[in-house]
């Protein structure tokens, strides 16, 4: 059976929206000091991530600011911003290394 290309088309995904990042991280790459990278597992952190981490940590904005600022709702900053947090948490907690994805 082919689909035809309405089916195609109603079962694509929404396009992801396009997000504001203020600036670029200075550093792309984290690990533990002392362990040698090939014993790592390497966590990746995706740019609008460290973003949301940033607006909300380090400048202080509360989440309808932030999301504001990334041009995008408020769920889905609340959204990236648990995937962040649980990603570093993971990172430091097991002791892994962080790659910022570009």
């Amino acid at each position: 059976m082919v689909a035809t290309e309405k089916e195609i088309l109603d079962n694509m995904p929404r396009p992801r929206c396009k997000r504001r990042i203020a600036k670029d991280p200075k550093v792309l790459f984290y690990k533990p000091q002392g362990v040698p990278l090939c014993d790592l597992v390497t966590i990746e952190l995706q740019k609008d991530e460290w973003e949301s981490l940033r607006l909300k940590n380090i400048k202080e904005l509360n989440q309808t600011e932030a999301a504001e600022k990334m041009g995008i709702s408020q769920s889905t900053f609340q959204r990236i911003y648990q995937s962040a947090q649980i990603k570093i948490s993971t990172a430091i907690v097991e002791g892994n290394a962080i790659k910022i994805i570009k």
